[in-house]
């Protein structure tokens, strides 16, 4: 078994709060570095991309590049998802430079979600002059401009234009196709940097009514992650760890991935079946049953 994507949450702690991310109501934690490399060494073999995220922006670690530092010692590749707000507080030759990191997600809509009525051409200005060293430095680097506050899959929101002009014009690049989400959510701006658009959904609460027992979802077969207590978790938007599957910190991983829970969960979700709690209560397990029905559908890069 191989992961496409382990998330290994370094932190969750986040220096903005954004509509789109419902709060963390579990204890804040801090990934010590130590922990990160055994919990790394750990799911390695089984991954073939690190994402140092899940909650919490994981800029905002007091020891990032020593974190980055780490996965790039033990041949990790590494998959980033930040605001961008901390972006020239480390430099950015420690993105260029660094041979574990493979892409980088920039969640614009953070900026205008908490920061309303503010300029927000200096913070894109900064993320933008990254971009074209990118260009220049890595352009093996993937670098994504997350746009994910759509109202509906098949429109863009209108909020989004002044971003994207800013952004096209920067690039000398313009937009000129419409994006319809359901079918493509990326739209190549130049090298491999890239829009990538899509709709709200709303994160599954435990104490929300059930939807349905039924559903697909690319949870341990794809996808799994670890919280910064080394919880494992299903998927990452289990955020507040309604399904713990074992702790990396006091247990194997591969002993963890031969247990009764997880496996009878993964192999629910081959049958249609969804065997947890917070799954039945789960939205999002909705857009993956669509996506079958979609042929050769785009995926993220």
């Amino acid at each position: 078994m191989k992961f496409l994507r382990t998330y290994i949450e370094i932190s969750n702690i986040c220096n903005l709060q954004c509509t789109f991310c419902p709060e963390v109501e579990r204890e804040k934690k801090i990934l010590s570095t130590e922990d990160f490399r055994k919990i790394l060494k750990q799911v390695l073999p089984y991954s073939e991309q690190i994402c140092l995220h899940l909650m919490g922006e994981p800029l905002a670690h007091p020891e990032f590049q020593k974190i980055l530092s780490i996965c790039e010692e033990e041949g990790a590749t590494v998959n980033l998802t930040t605001n961008g707000t901390y972006l020239s507080k480390f430099g950015f030759e420690t993105f260029l430079k660094s041979k574990a990191l493979r892409q980088i997600n920039f969640s614009i809509h953070s900026y205008k979600d908490n920061f309303p009525g503010q300029d927000i051409k200096p913070y894109l200005y900064d993320i933008l002059l990254f971009s074209r060293e990118a260009l220049k430095e890595r352009s093996d680097l993937y670098i994504n401009y997350r746009l994910w506050n759509l109202t509906s899959t098949s429109e863009m929101k209108s909020d989004n234009q002044e971003i994207i002009d800013h952004i096209c014009e920067f690039f000398q690049t313009p937009l000129n196709e419409k994006i319809d989400v359901t079918f493509r959510k990326s739209k190549n701006i130049i090298g491999r940097i890239y829009f990538h658009f899509d709709s709200r959904f709303n994160w599954p609460n435990i104490r929300d009514p059930e939807i349905s027992e039924n559903g697909f979802c690319h949870a341990l077969t794809q996808q799994i992650g670890i919280h910064a207590d080394g919880t494992i978790i299903p998927c990452c938007l289990d955020k507040e760890a309604n399904i713990p599957l074992g702790n990396l910190l006091k247990q194997n991983f591969e002993d963890i991935l031969k247990t009764e829970r997880l496996v009878k969960m993964r192999e629910g979700f081959k049958k249609h079946i969804l065997t947890e709690e917070l799954c039945r209560k789960c939205t999002y397990i909705k857009r993956f049953d669509k996506k079958a029905l979609v042929s050769n559908a785009p995926t993220e890069k």
